[in-house]
């Protein structure tokens, strides 16, 4: 196949005037960055793609949220599960900010820690860790001090 025959036959995904697009999700993620951003739960106009070639991750996802910015917290929630994305800020159609999202040193208020005796899992009090590892990502509980790995952690 020639290389114009294979321009032709990509897909293009439609431009959005006003939002926020998700890019280099690990393709595995995809769905679970939907569920911790509450994109599910919204009537804005999502657009999604998965297992798409990317030369970095192999396969990765994307997510266009048209009329959506995202607070850091929620930003802080993406680096959790898809540590390297990126975020383009759209307005016009046009990027106007390039963002890449990083692990903050201190979580607060977005994971839950995996000690069940944790006074956070049974008292009314916000989570707090320090980020021990970010690659794999371990957290260290404020309170417990135990560990909580990325394969245990489970966002709020």
């Amino acid at each position: 196949m020639t290389e114009n025959n294979k321009k032709k036959l990509k897909l293009k995904v439609s431009a959005i005037k006003n939002g926020t697009v998700i890019d280099h999700i690990p393709a595995k993620s995809l769905f679970k960055v939907i569920t911790i951003l509450g994109l599910d739960k919204i009537s804005n106009q999502i657009t999604f793609g998965t297992n798409l070639e990317s030369g970095k991750l192999g396969h990765k996802a994307i997510i266009k949220v048209s009329d959506k910015y995202f607070k850091d917290e929620e930003i802080d929630k993406i680096a959790l599960i898809a540590p390297h994305a990126k975020l383009n800020i759209i307005k016009d159609y046009e990027v106007v900010e390039k963002r890449v999202v990083e692990i903050p040193e201190t979580i607060k208020g977005i994971a839950k820690c995996f000690n069940p005796k944790c006074i956070t899992n049974n008292e009314k009090i916000n989570t707090c860790f320090k980020v021990i590892s970010k690659n794999p990502i371990a957290l260290k509980c404020h309170y417990c001090e135990k560990i909580t790995n990325e394969n245990q952690m489970v966002i709020k």
